[in-house]
């Protein structure tokens, strides 16, 4: 197996050693280099050939949007992941950074210096598995799947909690460091789909659910940029994302799309043609109403890990809706979604998955092709299309 390498840039020399070290703790990544600064970084980058770039925003000399905006003229397309504690301050910052090209954005808790970084150390593990590995598996690496990571990750965490508890004693590292596990071991063979007998036949398409996770942000930039502006159903979305960013990320998606996007508030009336964001921390559900349907916000438990879940979703959708629905699945690690959109699918709904190859993390849309809840696989590019086309189809236009 070979290694992520990951270049860290950050103005504090204490967080570039302590995100270097989350990174080196996990077998198959590996820290290229560190930079205090965007300038330095830019410099570093034809030297250290990163397959992958954790960026400060706040930084002296040239901050995180400068590099941003050099890297677009410059035409480098290492993906980045935003790490600063301006997240949690400025979303309206931290959108315009996905604005400017980049893949996703990770807070640091607690501030720009934060010695409590470690507690977010899976997030990082995720992200730079998911972008950096799909990154340097498209440059001819030979990169373990990002489920491996993430199982690394999860199990550390679980040994770090046992220890704190006294239910085991301390670890102690080995002398020599182990080979990394293979993937194979930790992903499944492709399986055949299940099948399910629909309890009615498609009708006519009132509503658009969809649900997105890792690598969401810059997907969902993608289709709605590309969206037919007579595609005339509402589009309720669950993208996984922190509290406080959810309305900024409809207002970016808002400025690119032809269509109406806003971050969904509890009894909003669900209008034809208008795209609504599950807020952060926020179950989305639907709800009969005499004249127009509504979006209910729900903060019951989390559903897969997430809150908002897109099972939640389309669990609810699939109850009111029946035959006269979409489901959408794209991007995303796990399984959020899969479930549920089965359910839609068994009601009569029409089903769509993002493929393999335009996914970030095929996690998500895999699981629900397995359950023979997808009835076509679409890529990223053709995504706006083919949801406008079935559309059309259903309504025998």
């Amino acid at each position: 197996m070979d290694n992520i390498e990951v270049l860290v840039c950050d103005d504090s020399s204490l967080m570039r050693n302590m995100i270097s070290r989350i990174v080196d703790s996990a077998e198959g990544m590996h820290t290229a280099g560190t930079a205090m600064n965007g300038k330095f970084c830019l410099q570093k980058i034809p030297l250290l050939k990163p397959d992958l770039i954790l960026l400060d925003i706040e930084m002296p000399e040239m901050t995180g949007v400068q590099f941003l905006e050099e890297r677009k003229k410059l035409g480098i397309d290492i993906p980045v992941i935003i790490l600063s504690s301006i997240a949690t301050k400025g979303a309206a910052v931290t959108m315009q950074c996905l604005e400017l090209g980049a893949s996703d954005f990770i807070t640091k808790p607690g501030g720009s210096v934060s010695v409590n970084i470690t507690s977010v150390g899976s997030s990082i593990i995720e992200k730079i598995a998911s972008y950096g590995g799909k990154y340097a598996r498209a440059h001819g690496k030979n990169i373990a799947s990002p489920e491996v990571f993430v199982h690394q990750a999860k199990l550390k965490e679980a040994e770090a909690a046992a220890v704190k508890e006294g239910i085991i004693s301390k670890i102690k590292p080995s002398e020599t460091k182990p080979e990394p596990l293979p993937a194979t071991l930790w992903t499944p063979p492709h399986k055949e789909p299940a099948v399910i007998t629909p309890l009615r036949q498609s009708g006519p398409i009132d509503v658009v659910a969809l649900g997105i996770s890792t690598g969401g942000p810059n997907a969902l930039r993608e289709v709605f940029a590309k969206i037919d502006p007579r595609f005339s159903k509402p589009i309720l979305v669950v993208q996984h994302m922190p509290a406080g960013f959810t309305k900024e990320f409809a207002a970016s998606l808002d400025k690119i799309c032809p269509l109406k996007v806003k971050e969904a508030e509890d009894g909003d009336l669900i209008h034809p043609g208008q795209i609504y964001i599950a807020p952060g921390d926020f179950h989305i559900v639907v709800q009969k109403s005499t004249l127009c349907n509504v979006i209910r916000l729900s903060k019951e438990d989390l559903r897969n890990g997430h809150r908002p879940s897109a099972d939640v979703l389309f669990e609810s959708v699939a109850k009111l809706y029946k035959n006269r629905a979409l489901g959408v699945i794209m991007t995303g690690m796990g399984r959020d979604g899969a479930a549920q959109l089965a359910e839609m699918r068994k009601q009569g709904a029409r089903t769509l998955g993002q493929d393999e190859k335009s996914s970030i993390v095929y996690g998500m849309p895999r699981a629900a092709w397995e359950l023979g809840a997808v009835q076509k696989q679409v890529s990223l590019e053709n995504m706006a299309a083919e949801m406008s086309a079935v559309i059309k189809e259903q309504a025998g236009v």
